[in-house]
């Protein structure tokens, strides 16, 4: 790769993050994209840079995956793993994870909980150039209600009512959250509560939301059962990450308030393909998901209900950089192979509020990846990137 500060993508197949254009070059000037358009008709500037041979080739930008645990692994018992951690070992994790992710092509994260705000404090770093990694956007803890899912493991602060909820999102908010986090129901990884558990009421929504909001953050909620998903869609969530359960009622409330929906398969998947190594219960509550789960991926499809990438990496054989993978089994579950690159690009910035990642034009960061097919066209192409870039600096090839 070359070193100059101005590089030249030259004649390649190129996915802006909207849509395919054939024959086309990107201009990378510093750790910005200075042009893109057909190379036929390239700048001054773009003859003057180290060129790039992208012939046969396919540049995207950089991956976004919008719901990661930095601080946890992906081993087989994710409670066991979060009674392990102290606040030096989530640090440490979650720098080693967000390095990760670059490698697989993933140059964003939205972190959704995990201790205090070490994933906050390790963003801000790696915005700072301290540490190496993808970009950083962290919720600090997520909030549940007392007892509900993640209130065994450290990830999650107990609250309840909406004046508490309200003043819980302005403490994370000021400990340093990017986006915050609501539990609208239960979860398989917390044990003694059912996975479609309704917790949240909608005026607790409400008050979380209108908060956020007025500070300039989106909120994800996690929801997996019906009621709980249509809670948080009417209380005005940016996404729904799970979205297990979506009858045709909620994906018609999704479509028409146009909220995203993150469907999170790796996690469902790792839990439910693996019953000899992960707790039972976790086991058996994702197995009872799995039908659903694929039958919802498709209802919501064929709704026109806008998705996003997001893995819930460092869930049990979840790995960070599973990205990719996740594109993969959201084509395989009834996603157009475009729409799933969408989803993980400009889909994710839109629902991240970050305007300069996503897409490739002139002005956003040079996060891009470079692909030797293209992706729109065999999604398994993602699995293999051969070029990295993280703000015009390569930082993995294959």
């Amino acid at each position: 790769m070359p070193t100059s500060s101005s590089t030249y993508f030259a004649n390649a197949t190129v996915f802006d993050g909207r849509r395919v254009r054939p024959k086309h070059g990107v201009l990378v000037e510093g750790d910005r994209i200075a042009w893109v358009g057909p190379h036929a008709r390239a700048p001054r500037a773009a003859r003057a840079a180290r060129t790039h041979d992208a012939a046969g080739a396919t540049v995207a930008p950089g991956l976004i995956d919008c719901h990661v645990h930095l601080q946890f692994d992906g081993g087989s018992n994710f409670e066991q793993e979060a009674r392990e951690l102290t606040p030096a070992l989530a640090t440490l994790k979650a720098a080693a994870n967000a390095r990760r992710h670059l490698a697989a092509g993933v140059t964003t994260v939205r972190d959704l909980g995990g201790m205090e705000a070490v994933s906050c404090d390790v963003g801000a770093a790696i915005e700072r150039g301290v540490i190496p990694g993808a970009r950083v956007l962290a919720a600090g803890h997520a909030l549940t209600v007392t007892g509900g899912h993640g209130h065994n493991i450290g990830v999650a602060r107990q609250v309840d009512g909406a004046d508490a909820v309200r003043k819980a999102v302005r403490e994370e908010i000021r400990a340093g959250a990017r986006a915050i986090k609501v539990m609208a129901t239960g979860g398989v990884l917390t044990p003694g509560i059912g996975a479609t558990f309704t917790a949240y009421t909608e005026e607790e929504l409400e008050a979380a939301v209108d908060e956020a909001h007025a500070w300039g953050r989106g909120v994800a909620a996690h929801a997996i059962g019906s009621e709980g998903i249509l809670r948080a869609v009417r209380a005005g969530v940016d996404s729904i990450e799970h979205c297990n359960l979506a009858t045709p009622e909620v994906v018609r409330e999704m479509k028409a308030r146009g909220t995203f929906r993150s469907p999170t398969i790796c996690a469902v998947r790792g839990i439910a393909e693996h019953p000899d190594d992960v707790p039972a219960y976790a086991v058996e509550k994702a197995r009872s998901l799995l039908d659903d789960s694929r039958r919802s991926h498709v209802r919501a499809v064929r709704a026109g209900v806008r998705h996003v990438c997001g893995t819930d990496a460092g869930t049990p054989f979840n790995p960070h950089g599973n990205g990719p993978r996740e594109l993969v089994y959201m084509v395989e579950w009834g996603l157009p192979a475009i729409g799933a690159m969408r989803a993980a690009t400009s889909s994710g910035a839109e629902l991240l509020r970050l305007p300069d990642v996503g897409t490739i034009e002139a002005g956003a960061a040079a996060d891009l990846v470079v692909y030797g097919a293209n992706p729109c066209d065999e999604i398994a192409a993602v699995l293999e990137p051969s070029l990295v870039l993280r703000s015009g600096v390569a930082v993995a090839s294959g």
